[in-house]
């Protein structure tokens, strides 16, 4: 189960009504919470979204559904994504914000740049798809989506991007004049994957009107807001481990079991990311060290509990591999700390 932000289903009610049914009862019957058609920022099932399109275009006859409600969004609804995308410099950093902080909005869909599937070296495709390579796409979802995409790579490159053709890894919905009529581009039904093909050179052009500024500001925004599943193992063995040393605890089974892992997969895991847990554990020990040292009276077999370094004699070791001189001489105002000894 993933979740989206219900502004994904900006303009299901317009539509709805204008095709004479009950938006409403719709959303009930899908799973929806009460309100998710109205605001922009619930949390909803992104299966219970699929299950409204597939729905609302089987029983209002509409197979071009998720073509219509792709005409009533625009880049906006994707909120600090949109202000950091729309305030890029180049169309590579465009596609690569898009590609790193879509979670914001969506923890189940990813956008990627992709080789050209029909392998012109002259294109490239950005493509569309779920993180779970073995989820299917339903096809409204696919025709919403992908519409959405090349509605807002048209507001952030200032119209006619140079969009070649769209491939849909499914049968066409409704007649393929429509779709062409919308995207301006051939579409090719029954693909691997749903993708929008454009020339290689979009890559680094400039994107004239932008405000670093204002870019950053979203961006630290978003940082903040980055779930534990975004970062890396690195950064969340060194968050578990912080909250661990509060106890004097510091193995690696401990820690494993604080992430969910097993410690082979923790150290798999890390090993895979450049780096160890016995180098990770030695790092936030000097970290806690150093603040404890510079700006507590604690008692230094205190300290040396706390890094579950067991005694004051162990921690003198450390102390003086991490800064060249004892934990002693760091309190009183030595040089250096913070910084380990080749």
């Amino acid at each position: 189960m993933a979740f989206i932000r219900s502004a994904g289903l900006r303009g299901v009610r317009a539509v709805v009504a204008g095709l004479g049914g009950d938006a409403d009862d719709l959303a009930r019957r899908s799973g929806l919470p009460y309100g998710a058609l109205d605001s922009d920022e619930m949390l909803v099932e992104d299966l219970a979204i699929a299950l409204l399109l597939e729905t609302a275009a089987a029983e209002l006859g509409c197979p071009d559904f998720g073509l219509r409600v792709a005409e009533h969004q625009d880049l906006d609804m994707l909120g600090p994504v949109a202000v950091v995308v729309k305030n890029a410099r180049t169309t590579t950093d465009a596609l690569e914000m898009t590609s790193k902080y879509l979670f914001f909005h969506s923890r189940s869909i990813e956008i990627t740049v992709v080789p050209d599937p029909r392998r012109d070296p002259d294109v490239l495709g950005v493509r569309f798809g779920y993180r779970d390579p073995g989820q299917l796409i339903p096809p409204q979802a696919v025709d919403l989506v992908l519409l959405f995409l090349h509605r807002a790579m048209c507001t952030v490159l200032g119209g006619d991007y140079g969009l070649l053709s769209v491939e849909l890894p499914g049968p066409l919905n409704t007649d393929a004049a429509k779709y062409e009529a919308l995207f301006g581009a051939p579409v090719t039904p029954s693909t691997q994957s749903a993708v929008l093909r454009v020339p290689s050179d979009l890559l680094g052009r400039e994107i004239s009107g932008g405000d670093d500024a204002v870019q950053q500001l979203a961006l630290r925004y978003l940082e903040q807001h980055v779930p534990t599943d975004r970062r890396s193992l690195t950064d969340r063995t060194r968050a578990a481990l912080h909250q661990s040393l509060d106890a004097g605890a510091s193995s690696l089974a401990r820690i494993a079991g604080l992430l969910s892992m097993s410690p082979r997969s923790l150290q798999r895991g890390l090993a895979g990311e450049g780096t160890s847990f016995s180098a990770v554990r030695d790092e936030v020990r000097r970290e806690v060290a150093a603040r404890l040292l510079t700006t507590t009276e604690i008692p230094l077999y205190q300290i040396a509990s706390a890094l579950d370094l067991g005694d004051a004699t162990t921690f003198s070791q450390y102390a003086r591999r991490w800064w060249g001189m004892t934990a002693r001489e760091v309190r009183h105002g030595r040089t250096g700390v913070g910084q380990s000894t080749p």
